[in-house]
């Protein structure tokens, strides 16, 4: 089953609890890009807005930590309502951020950017329960999909697959109901896609039409 998980990113941060209420009944997890003007040269949301949005919805929220620095915060994320906090692999110490998640009992995900081999993230697969595969290099919302991620997407599906692992294969930028198809077939299940939901007059209405194009036969 595809899991679609819009991207708060892209929505009006003055009325966040709105946003998220919009697409709650049709998308499945919420996705919290979180940015330290380190990692990317963005600056985002911490705990305390995490906190204030999970007083409004019983979402899982799907935390994406684009800092350099996360294992300090990765306890708050939990305690403001976390359920998820993936870290980037380019960042280091990948064993301890991911026992750290696991004894916290978050689930653990592990991103590589688009220029990062998958080699990089094959070793983890075991200790993961989702993999974040970037189609945009991480910072901005609103990006173009690169396609020739897609071969790493498939790399790892097939690993996935083979070995009858219980992970997740993410994908995030630029997806939309085109490029989310594409990314399906691949072999993603789970949709980040922040200006074609939140961009949309209809939230609600393009989380369902994401759903249809990317529930599609998956081909690897």
């Amino acid at each position: 089953m595809a899991i679609i998980a819009p991207s708060l990113l892209a929505a009006d941060f003055g009325v966040l609890a709105d946003a998220v209420s919009e697409v709650a009944g049709d998308a499945d997890w919420l996705h919290i890009d979180v940015m330290d003007a380190h990692f990317v040269p963005n600056l985002t949301v911490g705990p305390p807005v995490v906190a204030s949005l999970r007083r409004h919805t019983g979402m899982f929220f799907d935390c994406h930590l684009m800092m350099s620095d996360p294992g300090p915060y990765l306890e708050a994320f939990k305690q403001a309502g976390a359920g998820g906090c993936t870290v980037h692999v380019e960042v280091g110490r990948t064993g301890e951020l991911l026992a750290q998640m696991r004894d916290l009992g978050l689930q653990a995900g592990l991103a590589a950017n688009p220029d990062t081999p998958y080699e990089a993230v094959a070793p983890y697969l075991d200790k993961i329960d989702l993999l974040l595969l970037m189609t945009v290099f991480p910072g901005f919302g609103g990006q173009s999909f690169m396609g020739e991620v897609m071969g790493k997407v498939r790399m790892a599906r097939q690993a996935i697959d083979e070995r009858a692992l219980p992970v997740h294969l993410e994908v995030d930028g630029g997806i939309d109901e085109d490029t989310g198809a594409v990314a399906a077939e691949a072999g993603a299940d789970v949709f980040v896609a922040g200006t074609a939901i939140f961009g949309d007059d209809h939230p609600a209405e393009a989380s369902r039409r994401l759903r249809k194009a990317v529930a599609g036969p998956r081909t690897a």
